[in-house]
């Protein structure tokens, strides 16, 4: 016990500053680290595994605690500041931070921003914390902890979150359990883990060379970056304000708020920074799962459900502290078996390969690398402390960009969405699917269709289906009655439920107390569904029902006729979600009432649009997302930043000349400066260069981008 007490004492002074030289120098490379975290994480698209495998080939000549401190201090820091995107714009800098743009970014569109995002820096402070002493309380028991539950268990983990989020839908389940099925068929598009067959590619619609592209699978980051962020900068175009409707900048003082927030909470941080370091223990679980199931945990332990969703600072505190969390969970596995628990984890192995170092018993041996393992417990820790505080020294600041005028964020808004769409495979294909999905999106806000259950299936659906596969060859059928697949099954059959237990009991207590005489005010009221909503919504349900129709269709008669395993996971999820389909579509095509609550109005009331006039609105904004798209198409990033950022100022907008030409160059010089410049990115010159007569080669690179 004495070793381990002087690794970890020893390994506190190897990271900090003047007690040695090499303490000094490593604090050095950590705080370089940060700064590259720092901006990658605000940057959309680029996560930190990405900014890991760019930072590998700088480390050669660096030794082991120096090396680590640069690539954990940059890792480590990435989630936390991806969250200040996912906040203010809707737009993640990263998949594992979308989870906070559910109940975050509606706070920053109430005027909350500051408040939104001090809790959000916090309870990742906390949660980092957190994940990084379960790291080094776990290092003596790590064995027990991995090997606790079977493919089994995985498989019905998977079931129970996607269940849990689908929670969020309230009385409104089985659209809710339909998302999460539209999430895993997203999941089983490309090839199949288990026979390497193509499935849902679509070779008869795109044809065979075009639908190669789906081979590697729909990519998360386009999905996220869609679903969420494309209907919110609709809205913000359609209200025709700022980001943040309510308040005025001199309120940001919330900065503070939030962080009496984590305290006031601090039951639901500690419990979902658990999940997040358990989650993050399981190898291949990453960020993403994390994040969701500690979210789905603060909806299903809050009394009142009906806030999440529009602005509840506990659906800000449980993501941010498992997201964090996870970091010094992740780290468990890859350390003592080589088992990398997430992405960025996988490609720290390469860096430990780099340094000549083997995960393992080595490690944990107080002879040999004990010392440097407990360095990665106090970089965690250290990296976050000073990113939490400059991130607070500069918030406010941060936040007043919620209150600029909507048209001027707009264009900018459209290049980081699409920017963090190609990021992702360096494709355009992958912008395609943002503008499919941001269409999507905006459909299921517009159809009351919750959109997490979907983004959490896509996330979990790989887990789901290889966990299905195994626990199927292994245990055939059997593998229903484990017990600890019994005691999930019931907790999924209560999550699902509960929503209609508790709406019961809800008019229950009314009645009761109208029986007694005591006067209420209504909280919701019954209005006429006007035909175009009614006729809207019924096509959508119509489309879902298609879908998995499809999907049966393929299992039967497609890829399932000639590879029935390939088909397995297919049936399972398509035949329940086919059948459920058939009901929301009879439902929605015979509703001809909805109920509008009244005391949400209290709470955040939107500001009144004509109709006619938000149609008009929605017309154009839709025309310019997809002229933006077209730009970048034919004519590169770089050049397009400039032009369709001026049209639409001048033309779509009616700004004034000097605030489009301002505005304009203040974006192309951001794109060509941070993107073409600095990082380097490969952006394609633009299918115009292709059609032109004229050698690419030979033109400038500022005007290719």
């Amino acid at each position: 016990m004495l070793e381990y007490l002087h690794a970890f004492n020893q390994g506190l002074i190897n990271v900090l500053p003047y007690f040695t030289p090499h303490g000094t120098e490593t604090f050095f490379y950590m705080m370089v680290g940060m700064a590259v975290g720092f901006a990658v994480g605000i940057l959309p698209g680029l996560g930190g595994a990405t900014t890991l495998a760019l930072m590998l080939p700088f480390i050669y000549n660096m030794d082991p605690t120096t090396a680590f401190a640069f690539l954990l201090g940059s890792n480590a820091v990435t989630a936390t500041t991806g969250d200040v995107t996912s906040v203010l714009f809707g737009v993640p800098g990263e998949g594992i931070c979308a989870a906070t743009i559910v109940d975050g970014h509606p706070m920053a569109k109430k005027g909350e921003a500051g408040r939104a995002l001090g809790a959000a820096l916090m309870s990742s402070l906390v949660g980092a914390v957190f994940g990084a002493f379960v790291l080094a309380l776990a290092i003596p028991i790590i064995s027990p902890l991995v090997l606790s539950i079977g493919s089994a268990e995985f498989f019905m983990l998977a079931v129970l979150g996607i269940t849990f989020v689908a929670s969020l839908s309230g009385a409104n389940v089985p659209k809710g359990l339909l998302a999460g099925g539209l999430g895993l068929v997203l999941a089983m598009i490309g090839l199949d883990p288990i026979e390497s067959v193509p499935r849902f590619t679509l070779e008869g619609l795109l044809g065979e060379d075009n639908s190669l592209f789906l081979w590697d699978g729909i990519s998360l980051i386009s999905v996220t970056i869609g679903l969420f962020a494309i209907p919110e900068i609709i809205d913000l175009a359609v209200q025709g304000t700022s980001i943040a409707r309510e308040g005025a900048p001199s309120k940001l003082g919330g900065v503070m708020e939030g962080i009496k927030d984590t305290f006031r909470h601090w039951k639901l941080v500690l419990r979902c920074s658990g999940i997040g370091a358990y989650i993050g223990l399981i190898p291949g679980m990453g960020g993403g799962p994390a994040q969701w199931l500690a979210y789905a945990h603060a909806v299903q332990s809050s009394p009142d459900k009906e806030r999440f969703g529009k602005g509840a600072i506990e659906g800000v505190l449980g993501p941010g502290a498992a997201n964090n969390s996870k970091e010094g969970g992740s780290l468990i596995p890859t350390l003592a078996f080589g088992v990398p628990g997430s992405v960025s984890m996988a490609i720290l192995l390469g860096a430990f390969i780099i340094q000549g170092i083997v995960p393992g018993p080595d490690l944990l041996n107080p002879a040999k690398y004990l010392t440097l393992t407990f360095s990665f417990v106090w970089i965690i820790v250290i990296t976050n402390i000073i990113t939490v505080l400059i991130c607070l020294m500069i918030l406010n600041q941060l936040a007043k960009i919620t209150f600029v005028k909507g048209s001027y964020l707009i264009p900018f808004l459209l290049f980081l969405v699409y920017l963090g769409g190609f990021a992702t495979k360096n494709s355009f294909g992958d912008i395609l699917l943002v503008v499919i999905f941001g269409a999507i999106g905006w459909l299921m806000v517009k159809f009351d269709w919750q959109r997490p259950p979907l983004l959490l299936g896509l996330v979990l659906g790989g887990i789901a289906e290889n966990n299905f596969f195994i626990a199927s060859r292994i245990y055939g059928y059997t593998w229903l009655w484990h017990p600890g697949v019994l005691v999930i099954g019931f907790i999924i059959a209560t999550g699902i439920a509960f929503p209609y237990l508790q709406a019961r009991f809800k008019r229950f207590r009314a009645s009761d107390e109208q029986s007694v005489g005591i006067e209420k005010f209504p909280s919701v009221r019954t209005e006429a569904l006007p035909v175009s909503t009614r006729l809207g919504q019924s096509l959508f349900a119509l489309f879902v029902l298609g879908v998995f129709v499809y999907v049966i269709y393929q299992a039967e008669f497609g890829f399932g006729a000639f590879e029935p395993r390939a088909a397995l996971f297919p049936w399972v999820v398509g035949l329940p979600s086919l059948v459920l389909a058939m009901y929301v579509f009879f439902k929605d095509s015979l509703q001809s009432t909805r109920q509008v609550k009244v005391a949400e109005s209290a709470l955040y009331t939107e500001p009144e649009v004509d109709p006619i006039l938000a149609r008009q609105r929605t017309v154009m904004i839709g025309c310019w997302i997809v002229g933006f798209f077209l730009a970048i198409w034919v004519l590169g990033f770089v050049p397009a930043s400039a032009i369709a950022t001026f049209l639409y100022l001048k033309f779509g907008a009616g700004e004034k000349w000097p605030v489009s030409l301002a505005l304009t160059a203040a974006c192309w010089l951001f794109f060509f400066g941070v993107f073409d410049y600095a990082l380097e990115l490969p952006f394609p010159s633009g299918a115009l260069f292709d059609w032109l007569p004229v050698s690419v080669a030979h033109l400038p690179p500022t005007i290719l981008g």
